[in-house]
Parts: structure tokens; C-alpha cells; sequence
């Protein structure tokens, strides 16, 4: 096992970690992402400056949590951040610090977009319901992409900084691949099962009736992926039929299933549960402590308060038990490395 760091590595002559592009890549990133994040941080002082455009949201601002010119000033934060990461001397800062500040802007970025989920049902299913507004998807989008952006380049700081394996740059400390799955994975799996039928329960006692969602071929296609998406999508990462197809289907039975098939729509989901439902119950946590109802009748619809007491953690409990399985998952069919095994 080989464990240096980039400054060791460039001492004793060890080939650095990575492909040339990905290096290449890693050095660039925080640069792109800085860009980015002021020319978006420009735009939102542009709107908090009295031009915002009308329509742009369900809401009344595109953004939640971080809006106006608090929107702003997370934008500038992040610009710092990532202005003292794209520094040649990043590597001397003080690398904790910086670490803590790079993720906690990359995670209230993420979470400001968390509308974007709405933004993507409504523009793969149109006749659902769900109103479409581009221009606040734009900004929405460009939000996740600033944290997102944000969080690789100080994931990509954290590599160069750490002492870890040459060729996959893992710290000695990194868990490794695992031979089989977890029970603590099941247990994720199935209570995210749970959540989804918790989901499903809550709108039989109000009656399917009682829906803001349009009826149609979006519906029908919408409501098989909510079925399959809290059911067989959380089982796969934890059972066998998630890594190789069964044996009754025709060609592919016995063959291994794409990881990126499996892992990628469980992390996607995961993360926009996650997101979007841990706000929402924060914002119904909000509300009723100011005496408040967190979801008034509205546009018709009128849904007992109990209701979304139960339905949002069932959401959430969704999202975070596939996250912990989709972890799993990724563990379980990661390739390990040649030279240090993890």
C-alpha cells in the first residue's frame, strides 16, 4: 500500500494520481466554478436590485431559503471560497477551515434550488399539472449547478491535500469495497420502502381524489414511476438483482447490470427527496411555531394539516433510506483499486 501525498509524490518521482485529464480537470475546476458563481451571484444582485422578472416560480421568489439579497451574499461567500481554492497556494490554508466552508456553501446552493425538482417533473410530464416556469428553471438549475460545482472543487482540493493512495489518491482511513451487502443497507433499503408506502397511505386516507396533479398519460406514467422509484429502485441497490439480471429474462438474464443504471437514478432521487422534503419539513416546522397553518387551502385544494404531517416525513424518510442503500450500492460495485485494494 502506497500512501503520500501530491508533494511526495512530486519528491520521490511517483506517478500523481489520476489520468492527465482529470488532473487537468481538478486544477481547473474551482476557476470555472468561480466564474460561474459570479456571474450568477450578478444576476441575483440584479434581480434583489428590483428587476426580477415575474413569473419565475410557484413561489414568490425562484429561490428558497437564500432569496434577494440573501441570495446575493451566499454567492459571494462562495466566490471567496472558491477564489481562495483556485489559489496556488491553497495547499498552505488552513485546510479544515476551508473544507467547512466550501461544503456548507455548496450544501445551501443546492438546497436554495430545491424548486428544481418540481422544475424537472413538470418539464419531462407536461400534462401533469405541475406549471412550468423556464426562466425560473434557468436560475434554479444554475443554483444546483453553483453548488454542485462548488463541492467538487473542494472535493478535488481535499485529494491533492491529503495524504492517500498514489494511484487512487484514497486515504490509509477510506472504507473499502464490500464483499457482500450490509444488514444497516437493507434496513435504509426497506425503510425508504416504507416511506413510499407511508407516501401512498396518507393520500388513500384523503381520498386519490384529492390531488393537484392532472389526470392523463402523464399521470399514469408519473404515478408508475413514484411506484417504482419507492419500490423496486430501493431493493435493487441492495439486492443481487441490482448487480446482475436474473436468469428468466431473455439475453440479459446472469449478465452484469450497468452500475451507473442502478446507482445514478438512486443518488439522484435520494438527493432530491432528501433536499427538497428536509426543507419543507423545516419550513412546517417554521409555521407552526408561529402559530401558523404551513399549507393553507388553496386553489381549491383543501388537504387536512395531518396530512402533510405524515406525507413530507414519509417523503424524506424515502429519500434518506435510498441514499444510505445507493452509499451501499456504490461500495458494493466499486472496482478496487490495484495498488492500495480499497
Amino acid at each position: 500500500m502506497t500512501t503520500t501525498t501530491v508533494a511526495d509524490q512530486t519528491t520521490a518521482g511517483t506517478k500523481p494520481r489520476g489520468t492527465p485529464g482529470r488532473r487537468a480537470l481538478e486544477r481547473r475546476l474551482p476557476v470555472i466554478a468561480l466564474a460561474w458563481v459570479t456571474a450568477y451571484g450578478a444576476l441575483r444582485a440584479y434581480w434583489a436590485s428590483g428587476n426580477q422578472p415575474d413569473d419565475i416560480s410557484p413561489v414568490d421568489t425562484d429561490l428558497v431559503v437564500f432569496t434577494g439579497w440573501a441570495s446575493v451574499a451566499l454567492c459571494g461567500a462562495a466566490a471567496a471560497v472558491l477564489l481562495a481554492l483556485a489559489h496556488p497556494g491553497a495547499g498552505r490554508l488552513p485546510r479544515r477551515p476551508l473544507l467547512a466552508v466550501a461544503w456548507t456553501a455548496a450544501l445551501f446552493l443546492v438546497g436554495s434550488g430545491a424548486l428544481l425538482l418540481l422544475d424537472v417533473i413538470g418539464a419531462v410530464l407536461p400534462g401533469l399539472g405541475i406549471t412550468f416556469y423556464p426562466l425560473g428553471a434557468l436560475s434554479r438549475a444554475a443554483c444546483v449547478a453553483a453548488g454542485v460545482m462548488t463541492g467538487l472543487s473542494a472535493l478535488a482540493y481535499a485529494r491533492r491535500t491529503r495524504a492517500g493512495c498514489a494511484a487512487c489518491g484514497r486515504p490509509g482511513t477510506a472504507p473499502g469495497t464490500l464483499a457482500r451487502t450490509p444488514a444497516w443497507a437493507y434496513w435504509a433499503a426497506y425503510l425508504a420502502v416504507a416511506g413510499c408506502l407511508a407516501r401512498i397511505a396518507a393520500q388513500a386516507a384523503v381520498g386519490f381524489g384529492e390531488s393537484p396533479l392532472s389526470g392523463g398519460a402523464s399521470a399514469i406514467l408519473f404515478e408508475a414511476g413514484f411506484v417504482l422509484g419507492g419500490s423496486l429502485l430501493p431493493l435493487a441497490l441492495v439486492h443481487s438483482f441490482g448487480r446482475t439480471w436474473p436468469r428468466r429474462l431473455p439475453r440479459l438474464g446472469g449478465r452484469r447490470v450497468p452500475r451507473r443504471l442502478v446507482l445514478w437514478p438512486g443518488a439522484a432521487i435520494s438527493g432530491g427527496l432528501t433536499v427538497y422534503f428536509g426543507l419543507m419539513l423545516l419550513h412546517m416546522f417554521w409555521e407552526r411555531l408561529q402559530g401558523r397553518n404551513p399549507f393553507p387551502p388553496e386553489g381549491g385544494l383543501a388537504l387536512p394539516e395531518a396530512f402533510f404531517w405524515v406525507a413530507v416525513p414519509a417523503y424524506l424518510l424515502w429519500g434518506a433510506g435510498m441514499a444510505v442503500a445507493a452509499r451501499a450500492y456504490a461500495r458494493r460495485t466499486r472496482v478496487p483499486c490495484p495498488s492500495c485494494a480499497r
